[in-house]
Formats: C-alpha cells, sequence, structure tokens
C-alpha cells in the first residue's frame, strides 16, 4: 500500500508543480503579456531589496527574468518555469522555458524568481540559442508568508550574476540537480 501512496503523492506533486510552472492564459499573447508583467514584479522586487541590481542591469547587455516552482519530495526533487531574456541592445524578447530534475534530500514546495544579468554580449547568446544548464544547489529557504520578496541569494556563475528571490513557500533541501533552459517555440513564433 506504501508504494501506491507514494506514486500518488508524486503524481499530485507533479500536477501542482505543472499548475506553477505555466504561464497565465491560452493564447501566445496572454503568456507573452503574463510574463512580462512576472518581470516587471520580479525586477521592482528586486530593486526594493538590492538597489544596486538597477544599475547592473541598465549596464549590461542583457538580463533575463524566470519563474520557477519547485518541489522537493524526500529523494527527488522536480521543477519548472518560463522566463524572458530581455536585450538591452535591440530590446528584443526570447521567451524561455526551464525545466530541472534532481536527487537529493529534500522536503517542501518552493516558489522563486531568478534574475540572471548577463555581463558579456557572448555569454547572453549562447545562453538564448543554446539554453544552460548547470548542477549542484544546496539551499535552505522559509518563506510562508506574503509579506514581500526575500533575496534568497545571489551568485556569479558563467559570467552571469544570479539574483534569487523567494516568492512563497517552505523548503530545505541539499541537492544534485540539473536545470535546463530553452527557448519557448510557441512564445517566439510571433514576437
Amino acid at each position: 500500500m506504501k508504494p501506491i501512496k507514494t506514486v500518488l503523492c508524486v503524481v499530485a506533486m507533479a500536477s501542482v508543480l505543472t499548475a506553477c510552472a505555466t504561464s497565465k492564459g491560452h493564447r501566445p499573447e496572454n503568456k507573452r503579456q503574463a510574463i512580462r508583467e512576472m518581470q516587471q514584479e520580479t525586477l521592482s522586487n528586486l530593486y526594493r531589496v538590492r538597489p544596486q541590481a538597477k544599475s547592473q542591469i541598465a549596464s549590461a547587455p542583457g538580463y533575463a527574468v524566470f519563474s520557477n516552482a519547485n518541489v522537493n519530495l524526500i529523494l527527488a526533487s522536480f521543477g519548472g518555469g518560463y522566463g524572458v531574456v530581455h536585450n538591452n541592445g535591440d530590446r528584443r524578447r526570447t521567451y524561455m522555458k526551464m525545466g530541472e530534475l534532481g536527487i537529493g534530500l529534500g522536503l517542501g514546495i518552493k516558489d522563486f524568481r531568478a534574475v540572471f544579468i548577463f555581463h558579456d554580449h557572448e555569454t547572453m547568446k549562447r545562453f538564448v540559442e543554446s539554453g544552460w544548464e548547470f548542477g549542484g544547489h544546496a539551499d535552505a529557504a522559509a518563506k510562508a508568508s506574503d509579506m514581500g520578496a526575500a533575496v534568497g541569494g545571489e551568485a556569479l556563475l558563467d559570467n552571469i550574476t544570479i539574483y534569487q528571490l523567494t516568492e512563497s513557500g517552505l523548503a530545505l533541501q541539499a541537492t544534485v540537480k540539473g536545470t535546463k533552459y530553452w527557448q519557448d517555440d510557441a512564445l517566439n513564433e510571433d514576437p
């Protein structure tokens, strides 16, 4: 009976994750608008807690903003999300998706936003054209109220500064994950 309960729990968590990891609306223009609204809200929250990020973004070749939902269930973690890369030079937006899978000890659900600041054009171009993947992640985030965003961390990887803002949820995790980013063909068809 326990294996059946475990499978049902994983299926339920995956369903919740899928619902959290998709942008609002059914039509591409509605989804793009929802992503742009998430982008502006996330940047406002970041500027409130890290004012220096505004000048970093303004002087960078470009930046990306992602919304991610992550579920940790005992020995496995699953995540998914969406976002947009903004090229500061030509003002072009590239809509993207993300997914992650990991193993390790963890329990909880975490909804967060990530802001990537690209420090050179080549890194941004490589991210947009080829996506990006990395692994190895350990963090502790505890936020269970709607009292605003809290910066979970700042990191510099592969010439990209990354800020993570936790929106809600409660998670404690030490996992090894693979995260992949790729273009959302359905949203990039009609710019």
